[in-house]
């Protein structure tokens, strides 16, 4: 009972400093490849050939299959790739996902210490952010080899347990057994490159005549076979709650992952001599963790090339299992690029943000119209449903800052990412600003608090108001295109209907008070009709602020 308990903490705590090191890697790898990860994701809006690239070249990156198909749904849930693309990308993941398998068969148990020592040295003595990450990946891959290799040694008493023996002949005699054992252990664990760097480390356990593998490549191939439909599940629970194409996103990870099983589980014995013929020669405990590596690799490029082609085929099935429904009530507090969060992928989160970031800037020029053409009508339904409009905008902005802060305490970003981010916080405060401003527009338009009861204002006055927030419209709108364009010498006409607002603003009290005078407007509305122009005069100041951001300079 002593020795079961030993090696079954022992395996678990191997597994845990594995998936550890994996997972620190792929964070470290992630901020030392900074703004190049934009460049490999630029080649997802190419054709599948080169989506398919682009999704090994990520994954390979990433050094995870799950990071970047959760990666793809965030990205087709956001609008920003259609599904054939996405597909594609899925297609080149499976591909790019047997790069760890491929690195655990490379035997380096002797300089592992030796990793571990070197990464730790260079993060603690790095002076810039990218040396240190470079040492941290180092370090991470080290973990990653330590817990192969702690797995490795608490497994050999199996080797010798009878029972276990047993037990593993049923699994190798009965594919269909295997493949249930490989997708059980990949939902438990939730990473298939943890349960087929388990399943090397299994294999390599010499029989009773030391040289033959315990399982043999012949019992590998179908727990293999089940580790990558098991790792469909993670597909499937990042789909939940998004846009019908991430589901058939998702869905499609799943077909091809159980196409590729059905099909080879009746041809292994032959898919086996062909693993042995193209991988290294000796004895088989010797090799057999680079075959399975092998088998791993040729399992996804087949099936890869298999799909490829039939594109168009796959984007058939899956639309056709997942209808499109009845389209939603517009919600303009629901944002449109950030179905997923993306934490753990820094990159990708950010390409999301700035997109989000435009329809907020759209979503802000949209209200400042509307508030304009509300005083126009001088109609008390228009300008609640404006109000309604307003209060939906700024949730949105809200939605966006609560996104963007649990991206920044998530750890995972560089500096350069994290200032990137920063500075979004910053725009969006203007823009949260130029929101309530409006806000508070239209709570003294519609008398919200019902102090001014019978009372209306002049048309005249309306009228000047109404010129005040097209002035501000068209200040909004310089500053939004700067935005969008980056062109700087947009500052200059910014500012100069700042200061003719400012001229406008004085003549509109100074018009105020001579109607009160003259009894065309009641004294009793100089508060907030005052009130109403000192918004004005803010949100002059917020398309300012916008014009001055630092981050549009950037």
């Amino acid at each position: 009972m002593k020795d079961t308990l030993q090696i079954l903490f022992g395996l678990l705590g191997g597994l845990a400093i594995f998936i550890f090191g994996m997972n620190m890697m792929s964070e470290c790898l992630q901020k030392a490849a900074g703004e190049k990860m934009k460049s490999i994701l630029a080649l997802l809006t190419k054709n599948p050939v080169m989506g398919v690239l682009a999704g090994a070249l990520t994954t390979a990156v990433l050094q995870s299959s799950s990071a970047t198909t959760v990666m793809a749904i965030g990205f087709v849930s956001a609008g920003l790739m259609s599904l054939p693309q996405s597909i594609s990308i899925i297609l080149g993941a499976n591909i790019g996902t047997t790069m760890t398998a491929q690195i655990i068969a490379f035997k380096i148990s002797d300089y592992i210490y030796l990793f571990i020592f070197a990464g730790f040295a260079v993060a603690y003595a790095a002076k810039t952010e990218k040396l240190k990450n470079i040492g941290q990946t180092v370090f991470a891959f080290g973990l990653l080899f330590l817990g192969i290799e702690t797995m490795g040694s608490v497994m050999k008493p199996l080797a010798g347990s009878p029972f276990f023996l047993d037990l593993i002949g049923k699994v190798g005699n009965i594919p269909v057994l295997g493949v249930l054992v490989g997708t059980f252990m990949t939902l438990i664990v939730q990473s298939s490159s943890a349960t087929i760097a388990v399943l090397q480390n299994f294999a390599q356990q010499p029989a009773a005549d030391g040289v033959t593998s315990i399982l043999g490549l012949a019992g590998a191939i179908p727990i293999l076979l089940g580790d990558n439909v098991g790792t469909t599940i993670t597909a499937l629970l990042a789909c939940i709650g998004q846009a019908k194409d991430a589901k058939r996103t998702a869905l499609a990870h799943c077909i091809f992952n159980l196409s590729g099983c059905l099909l080879f589980i009746w041809l292994i014995q032959p898919f086996a001599a062909l693993i042995r013929m193209i991988s290294p020669a000796g004895p088989e405990v010797e090799v057999i963790s680079r075959q399975i590596a092998n088998a791993h690799t040729m399992f996804n490029l087949v099936m890869t090339l298999i799909w490829t082609p039939l594109l168009p085929y796959m984007v058939k099935i899956v639309t056709a299992l997942i209808r499109e429904g009845a389209q939603p009530v517009k919600d303009l507090s629901a944002p449109l690029y950030l179905g997923s969060r993306l934490t753990a992928q820094p990159a990708a989160a950010l390409q999301l943000v700035e997109k989000e970031m435009l329809h907020c800037g759209e979503a802000a020029n949209g209200l400042l119209a509307d508030v304009a053409g509300a005083v126009r009508a001088d109609d008390k339904k228009t300008a609640l449903q404006t109000l309604e409009k307003a209060g939906q905008i700024r949730q949105l902005y809200e939605n966006l800052t609560e996104y963007l802060s649990d991206l920044l305490t998530a750890g995972s970003m560089s500096e350069e990412q994290a200032g990137q981010a920063a500075g979004i916080l910053y725009l969006l405060g203007d823009l949260d600003r130029i929101a309530y401003l409006s806000q508070e527009i239209l709570e003294m338009l519609t008398d919200k608090d019902k102090k001014y009861k019978n009372l209306k204002y002049s048309k005249e006055a309306r009228k000047d108001l109404e010129q005040g927030l097209y002035l501000i419209v068209e200040m909004y709108g310089e500053a939004f295109r700067m935005l969008v364009d980056g062109d700087r010498d947009r500052t200059k006409k910014i500012r100069k209907k700042k200061e003719k607002l400012l001229e406008l603003s004085l003549r509109m009290r100074k018009a105020h008070l001579d109607r009160v005078e003259k009894g065309k407007c009641s004294a009793k509305l100089t508060k907030p009709f005052y009130k109403i122009l000192n918004a004005i005069d803010r949100l002059s100041n917020s398309c300012a602020n916008l014009a001055d951001d630092s981050y549009l300079q950037s």
